[in-house]
C-alpha cells in the first residue's frame, strides 16, 4: 500500500488549498482514508476521515469543521482535502493514511501513511 500526499504550499490567512492523497494497493481491510497534521513541537492530530464501508461517511476535527471538506475522487483511489478560510494555526505537515477500523481520531486506527505535505498559512 502506498499513499502520496501533495498540494501543500504557502497561502495567506483566509485563503484556500486543496490537498490530494493518491492511494494505491489498498486492501479490503482499508475502508477509508484520513488526514492528520503535525505542527512543529506538537503531536500529530486528527483532521478528517472519509470511510466507504457500506455508506460514505465523513468525520472532522472540531477545529476544522465548516472550513475543511474531505471527499473521494471519481476514480476512488484519490482522496481530497479542500481547506478554506485557512488560519495560521492550520500551519503543519499534513499526512494521509489508510483507515482500517476503530476510533477515527486515534492514530493507531490507521495502518499505512504517506510522506506528508507542508502547509504554511501566513498572517
Amino acid at each position: 500500500v502506498q499513499l502520496q500526499a501533495c498540494g501543500g504550499g504557502l497561502v495567506q490567512a483566509g485563503g484556500s488549498l486543496r490537498l490530494s492523497c493518491a492511494a494505491s494497493g489498498l486492501t479490503t481491510s482499508s475502508v477509508g482514508v484520513g488526514w492528520f497534521r503535525q505542527a512543529p513541537g506538537k503531536e500529530r492530530e486528527f483532521v478528517a476521515t472519509i470511510s466507504w464501508w457500506r455508506d460514505v461517511t465523513t468525520w472532522y476535527a472540531d477545529s476544522v469543521k465548516g472550513r475543511f471538506t474531505i471527499s473521494r475522487g471519481n476514480a476512488k483511489n484519490t482522496v481530497y482535502l479542500q481547506m478554506n478560510s485557512l488560519k495560521p494555526d492550520d500551519t503543519a505537515v499534513y499526512y494521509c493514511a489508510s483507515y482500517d477500523s476503530g476510533f477515527v481520531s486515534y492514530i493507531g486506527s490507521y495502518k499505512n501513511w504517506g510522506q506528508g505535505t507542508q502547509v504554511t498559512v501566513s498572517s
